[in-house]
């Protein structure tokens, strides 16, 4: 894929003349292009009348002759195409590998693993889609909760009920692929060439589901309503797992768990793993109206058509303390992502279109080992904590519904909610309460500055409309089990720990690419029992 750069033009451009421009540059007739695409669209407002400054993807008919156009132009790059190659090792693997977990880390690891010819054995905590979906939605209706049956745990695990971003900070070069089986597998198009792509909670659905379907074609077996209770071991090797449905023999297993699998934690660590704690944030979600956001961003551009919807990523350092703004929704809405009764939790999602009225984002604050003398289990605990206080502070809005109040009202300790424009969109309901005393007060202290400098940095950010709900508290795990560079658990052989829940990912990108990168381990050291 060609990248064409910095191609500026007025507000009364739009797409077709962006593309003219990008052939124009690589001096490219258009009938050799395979494909074309805005990679990235952004608006210059800063000398005079603002400008949209295009990224335009190309794909050529004979992509062998992309390499040629590299170097045409400074503002032209090629994009490679990933690269996924796999060789067996020579030790000869016992039985089936088992992965536990079917979100993006243990799906990804068990499509590997299938593609490899190992016949994974999966086992996930909670039902397959479309029986998930129904209990999601029972509980928005209800508040009827199961606790293996939610938006955390489920086929496709805490990712499927979010926005779909596929971005990322770890520059690993297998991103590229985790894409190219999405796209397989139904994703729309234009996020192999976006900058910020995204598929949007109703389109992931189906493509998590089709993934599934091919790792069973492949010989996979996936075992939904089974969990993970326990390990066999002798001399620091795995010999076998115990789950919700029996023992099972396993030599090799891939712990892709989620980080809400707080009952796998302190199982492993009532089994002897010691488990270490590591950085996490707890906050909000605070929704702006979408047009506001886009105002502040875009300037006299916004509402402009070919402008995507308004995204922001702000972040400051108080005190030593990070706060900052986490998985932005645009034109989404705030959901009831609780896994465990009598605890409320907020997180974000929306759907491809981000066609909804507000914006959403985390707004946390970085806690560590420090915050919890090192120890796992208080971490956990002081998650459940605010959980289980703003269920209570909830509660006069009824069961599961999450405590609010406006962003200046937070500002100020007044515990207020006046609901003007900006209508919450958390789905079980809300009420009105004072979200700084449910949280320790450094904390609160922290929160109120980091949002006071996110308001100079976008105007209007802490305007009296804006509302916070609350707690955001499944930012990430807040355990990690060490593994080695083999990705082997250094406290146990044939042990994989991958993903969110071990502690090594943030996101569905992330966490796809580790479970590859523990697959890639495994195969490169065993060959299937068949062969």
């Amino acid at each position: 894929m060609i990248l064409v750069r910095d191609i500026r033009l007025p507000l009364s451009a739009g797409e077709e003349q962006a593309k003219a421009q990008a052939l124009k540059i690589l001096r490219l007739p258009a009938g050799r292009v395979g494909r074309m695409g805005v990679s990235r669209l952004s608006v210059d407002a800063r000398h005079g009348r603002p400008k949209l400054v295009y990224t335009i993807a190309v794909t050529l008919k004979d992509e062998g002759e992309e390499p040629a156009f590299a170097g045409s132009s400074p503002c032209v790059a090629l994009r490679a195409e990933p690269q996924f190659t796999l060789t067996h090792g020579a030790e000869k693997l016992p039985g089936r590998p088992v992965v536990c977990g079917l979100g993006p880390a243990g799906l990804f690891a068990a499509l590997a693993l299938a593609r490899q010819g190992f016949a994974p054995i999966v086992l996930e905590r909670g039902p397959a889609l479309d029986e998930r979906v129904r209990a999601v939605e029972r509980f928005s209706a209800t508040g009827q909760l199961d606790g293996n049956a939610n938006i955390q745990f489920g086929e496709g695990g805490a990712g499927t009920f979010s926005d779909g971003k596929l971005t990322t900070r770890i520059g690993d070069p297998l991103c590229g692929y985790v894409t190219r089986v999405f796209l397989e597998h139904g994703a729309p198009a234009e996020i192999a060439w976006q900058q910020k792509p995204h598929v949007g909670t109703d389109l992931l659905r189906g493509v998590i589901a089709s993934i599934r379907r091919e790792i069973e074609a492949l010989g996979g077996e996936v075992r939904f309503h089974t969990a993970l209770t326990g390990l066999r071991t002798e001399h620091g090797v795995l010999t076998g797992i115990a789950t919700t449905a029996g023992e099972l023999p396993c030599r090799v297993l891939v712990l892709a768990v989620g980080h809400s699998a707080r009952d796998t934690f302190e199982a492993l660590m009532d089994g002897g793993l010691q488990l270490s704690c590591k950085p996490f944030s707890v906050g909000f979600r605070a929704e702006h109206l979408q047009s506001e956001i886009e105002k502040s961003l875009y300037h006299e551009a916004a509402g402009h058509p070919a402008l995507p919807r308004g995204e922001y990523q702000l972040s400051q350092q108080v005190n030593g303390r990070g706060v900052y703004t986490f998985c932005m929704c645009p034109g989404g809405q705030v959901v009831a992502a609780a896994s465990e009764a009598g605890g409320v939790v907020t997180n974000g999602m929306s759907y491809h279109a981000r066609a909804g009225r507000n914006a959403n984002a985390a707004v946390v604050a970085g806690v560590g080992p420090a915050d919890f003398g090192g120890d796992p289990r208080r971490a956990i605990a002081f998650q459940r904590e605010l959980e289980a206080r703003a269920f209570a502070a909830g509660r006069a809005g009824g069961l599961y519904a999450a405590p609010a109040e406006n962003m200046v009202s937070f500002l100020e300790g007044r515990g207020e909610l006046k609901v003007g424009r900006v209508v919450p969109t958390y789905d079980r309901g809300v009420a009105p309460a004072d979200l700084g005393s449910l949280l320790p007060a450094e904390l609160a202290g922290a929160l109120r500055a980091g949002l006071r400098a996110f308001d100079r940095k976008l105007a209007g950010y802490t305007a009296p409309e804006a509302i916070l709900t609350g707690l955001e508290t499944r930012t990430s795990s807040p355990v990690r089990l060490e593994r080695g560079a083999d990705y082997v658990c250094t406290q146990l052989q044939g042990l994989y720990p991958c993903g969110e829940g071990a502690g090594y990912a943030g996101g569905i990108m992330s966490a796809a690419v580790d479970g590859l990168r523990a697959a890639a381990a495994i195969v490169g050291r065993y060959r299937p029992a068949g062969d």
